[in-house]
């Protein structure tokens, strides 16, 4: 490496010598990253996002900016499954990660394992997203939803079989309306598969049970605690079904999703029990009271082991780093592709769509397809057709030809008996008197034959015979 010299004549002065370590570019890199890594391995850091975007891969990119900086920073797949809301630009977040440097640009970025809303806890943010989107479809509008019907005679419940939720319904029911038939469909209120649960609970209600009403009840609790309640798919299974839907989640204060696309709501279990038979209240007793539940709170307990858990997951030493850059990379390298084959695209795709539709409607490979599937079923259906007659043929020839050979008059001559007839005349003998002394007469057996002489007859069975010097014949 040579920079201008001040020395005598104005020449060019070597800096470099044997001594000097000359880096490349990638172990610079290198050497940049493992201190960046080593000293940031664990951060926190607060800004406002901008730039954001989530391409098919499922990674989340983004920029995190203040005032007078920004940095730039990814979430991976694995842990942006993991959060309840979607990031928007404009929003104020607290981040957590690990600082790392994407080497095919030179940048540093920081790796998120965890994000959350400021001034808001992401449940509460993923609820009202949820909230907006559905509102906007016309989910909670008061036209679509269904009336109550008056005095129900079944009652489908969803719930937890052991919870106080059903205990409390039933209860305050059976005071009220006694003869009520209550069906109770188990499912688990709480966790990850609950909504899934619900949402098929709901549609085997619609498809098999002749209820009048449908209720999804269960205590109350903390947002997390209610989340399941809170899914947009539950949402839409509410309102497909075609019985009505009361929402009774939680204590009064507590609202739901389900609450809001629901035909009707009930502050409690309880409450929905009251409202159900309110009808019979009015004209049997005219009461009017209700009662409310205290909330169990243990948001701060939740939030502090999750901390704990997150700071311990934060001093691992992630096996997936060398996977890191390499997902980046592909999200450049997809994009581009994109880019450049959206305008190829785009120009050919009319034309192309149009000549398609052309050739389709206008080629004979659709009728000759056609003939050869109905051709291919037909001789299908002739082979077999042929193949059981056939076969019913054989088998009934195989039988006749039993029959015949049983029949057959030599089968029983096999067994021992024999055929006698007259000689020269051939005429078959059934009595002894038919015959005389000195008669001769032909015996047919089963194998051959024998001429005898008569010597005597008799009335009775059995008959001597006088074969000496008489021939047999087959």
């Amino acid at each position: 490496m040579l920079f201008p010299g001040t020395g005598e004549g104005g020449g060019l002065l070597s800096v470099v010598n044997r001594e000097t370590r000359v880096y490349t570019v990638t172990k610079l890199t290198e050497e940049i990253r493992g201190l960046l890594e080593e000293r940031f391995s664990f951060v926190w850091v607060e800004g406002e996002i901008s730039n954001f975007r989530s391409p098919i891969s499922g990674h989340y990119y983004m920029v995190l900016k203040d005032e007078n900086a920004q940095i730039r920073a990814v979430m991976f797949r694995q842990k942006a499954r993991s959060l309840k809301f979607m990031p928007e630009d404009g929003m104020k977040v607290v981040a957590q990660g690990k600082i790392g440097i994407y080497a095919p640009r030179g940048e540093y970025q920081v790796i998120l394992d965890y994000l959350e809303p400021m001034g808001v806890g992401a449940l509460a943010l993923a609820f009202d997203q949820v909230k907006r989107k559905l509102a906007a479809q016309g989910i909670f509008d008061e036209a679509v939803k269904r009336p109550l019907p008056f005095l129900p005679q079944r009652v489908a419940v969803i719930t937890s079989p052991t919870g106080a939720a059903i205990r409390d319904f039933l209860k305050i029911l059976g005071r009220r309306f006694a003869n009520m038939e209550v069906v109770v469909v188990p499912v688990r209120v709480q966790g990850e598969e609950a909504s899934s649960e619900i949402i098929k609970a709901l549609e085997t209600v619609n498809r098999y049970l002749p209820v009048d009403v449908i209720i999804l009840t269960r205590g109350g609790g903390s947002l997390e605690d209610l989340w399941a309640f809170n899914q947009e798919a539950l949402a839409l299974a509410i309102r497909r079904s075609h019985i009505p839907v009361i929402s009774a989640v939680g204590h009064e204060i507590d609202v739901t999703i389900s609450d809001l696309a629901a035909d009707f709501r009930a502050p409690t279990p309880s409450a929905a029990a009251e409202i159900l038979v309110t009808e019979k209240e009015i004209l049997l007793k005219r009461l009017i009271d209700m009662k409310q539940r205290l909330e169990n709170r243990i948001t701060g307990l939740l939030k502090k082991r999750t901390e704990d858990l997150e700071r311990t997951a934060g001093r691992l030493q992630d096996p997936r780093k060398r996977l890191a850059d390499s997902w980046m990379r592909l999200d450049d390298l997809y994009g581009k592709m994109i880019r450049l084959a959206e305008s190829f695209i785009r120009e050919s795709r009319r034309s192309l769509d149009a000549e398609k539709r052309a050739l389709f409607y206008h080629s004979p490979l659709r009728l000759i397809s056609s003939m050869r599937q109905e051709k291919d079923f037909t001789a299908q259906t002739l082979a077999r057709a042929a193949e059981i007659y056939l076969k019913g043929r054989g088998m009934a020839f195989s039988m006749l030809g039993k029959q015949l050979t049983d029949l057959s008059p030599l089968a029983i001559l096999c067994r021992g008996y024999s055929i006698t007839m007259t000689l020269p005349g051939r005429k078959i003998i059934r009595r002894a008197s038919s015959v005389g002394g000195g008669d001769l007469v032909q015996v047919l057996l089963g194998e051959g034959g024998l001429e005898c002489r008569v010597e005597k007859t008799s009335e009775q069975a059995g008959i001597l015979v006088d074969t000496e010097g008489v021939s047999t014949s087959d």
